[in-house]
């Protein structure tokens, strides 16, 4: 049987490369570290996490991300097995110790008998004679393979900004300041209310800081001038240049947390602290990506109380991502239509997000063996989650696709992606924020039947 290719060790290609394998299919895995380092990792790991450790909510009731858990869960996700086993005290989301996950996750792919793990660098698209490949290099794709891409699909540009956040040494944060408690003391998937460690400013601490994130000096674009950035992870001067109360509104908000000291006094704003490795000896600072240089860094985060003798073990950064403009290359079992037998699976994808990115490779890995044992394979329904995902990357952004390729824009799991839901009849209309969370929770009720139903039919099982 000829083996499937899959191109990029990280979460979507380790996933892709499990599935088929799982299915009985041999897999060849290619990853160009350590032989071709990238702007971001820090190993040579499959799977290695270069950004937040979060895998974010893990409600499946309520929250669509919770939701895909659930399904990646039900098909036998590799990811998800490696990150339930290294999850790290988090509130009510899923986070995991980072290194503990890679190496479970880099062990497995290692111990299955039907991969071959090939460390090398592909500088293109491969050869028609390879025959079924998936291309999962991710938003790091190397600058040689995104030519290539760009020469075989007739696209201009595949790249934008992302930005990662620092990472604080545990032991020097002052807590005769900080405290520990999740927002609305929310209990995770661990099991822990306090899982956060929070930073309060008052209205004149806030105000300073705004000030010094404003006038500090940036990483410069350079060769990448112009690349636009993802929403969804805005560097946090960036943010602050929004507006002087954005921050307090989006990664600084002070809601759901009440200071032990003053029970009485609300802060005017919170800097929220998640842990990062099991030892509980690291903690990143939630939603602070940033392009800072690494000296403004240091003298700007000190400001924040409780953070004024903070050690970093790692500073942010700025880096390029990469993704395709999907609904215009991509059809929905994730083929290129330029050359069919070459699928695409992860963040290269424009989806955005650690599990989204396993979930699309996940799925992509079992559409691919399906078709070389014969036995071709629908993707989920677009009313689960992961079948939503797909649908917006090979079709939700169809009607802009004349507008170029920054039209589409990567986007992370969300109920707005499901198909619309009525409600049962009969049952009494809720009002007010508990009208959102009914028809979300029917939502997530849609999504298990279907997706039961899918994998039921699932020429591999679950």
């Amino acid at each position: 049987m000829k083996p499937i290719h899959v191109i990029g060790g990280g979460l979507a290609g380790c996933e892709a490369a499990f599935a088929a394998a799982r299915a009985g299919v041999p897999v060849i895995l290619h990853e160009m570290r350590p032989g071709r380092a990238t702007a971001a990792h820090r190993t040579s790991r499959l799977a290695e996490l270069v950004c937040s450790n979060s895998f974010r909510s893990d409600d499946s009731e309520t929250n669509a991300v919770g939701v895909l858990h659930r399904e990646l869960r039900r098909l036998g996700s590799l990811v998800m097995r490696a990150a339930d086993a290294h999850q790290v005290p988090a509130g009510g989301a899923l986070a995991v110790d980072r290194d503990g996950f890679a190496q479970a996750v880099e062990q497995a792919i290692a111990a299955e008998p039907l991969i071959e793990i090939v460390r090398e660098e592909v500088t293109g698209l491969p050869p028609e004679d390879w025959g079924p490949t998936i291309v999962a290099t991710g938003p790091l794709t190397s600058e040689a393979l995104a030519q290539s891409i760009l020469q075989t699909t007739g696209e201009t540009s595949l790249a934008f900004f992302d930005a990662i956040a620092p990472v604080v040494h545990f032991d020097s944060i002052d807590f005769d300041i900080a405290w520990r408690q999740s927002r609305y003391d929310k209990v995770g998937p661990s099991g822990d209310a306090e899982a956060y460690i929070n930073c309060p400013m008052n209205a004149e601490q806030y105000g300073a800081f705004i000030d010094a994130l404003l006038a500090a000096e940036k990483t410069e674009f350079k060769e990448f001038e112009g690349t636009p950035y993802f929403d969804g992870c805005l560097p946090i001067e960036v943010m602050a240049e929004r507006g002087r109360e954005t921050l307090r509104h989006g990664p600084m908000k002070p809601v759901g947390l009440t200071n032990p000291r003053a029970p009485d006094k609300k802060a005017y704003a919170i800097v929220q602290l998640r842990q990062d490795n099991a030892l509980g000896t690291l903690f990143n600072m939630v939603g602070f990506q940033t392009k800072l240089k690494y000296g403004e860094q240091s003298r700007i985060f000190r400001m924040i109380p409780g953070l004024q003798r903070a050690e970093f073990a790692r500073l942010g950064g700025l880096h390029r991502n990469t993704y395709l403009n999907s609904p215009r290359l991509l059809d929905n079992h994730m083929r290129l239509k330029a050359r069919p037998q070459i699928r695409f699976a992860g963040q290269i994808t424009g989806c955005e997000g650690y599990v989204e990115s396993a979930a699309i490779g996940l799925i992509v890995g079992r559409l691919t063996a399906a078709e070389v044992l014969g036995t071709p394979l629908d993707p989920p329904p677009s009313t689960t989650a992961i079948g939503a995902l797909i649908n917006h990357i090979s079709g939700g952004h169809i009607e802009l696709i004349d507008a170029g390729p920054r039209s589409f824009q990567p986007m992370n799991v969300n109920f707005g992606l499901f198909p619309p839901i009525a409600p049962p009849p009969g049952e009494k209309k809720l009002r007010g924020p508990e009208r959102g969370l009914q028809r979300k929770r029917h939502l997530s009720a849609r999504a298990r039947v279907d997706l039961d139903g899918w994998a039921g039919a699932d020429f591999s099982g679950s």
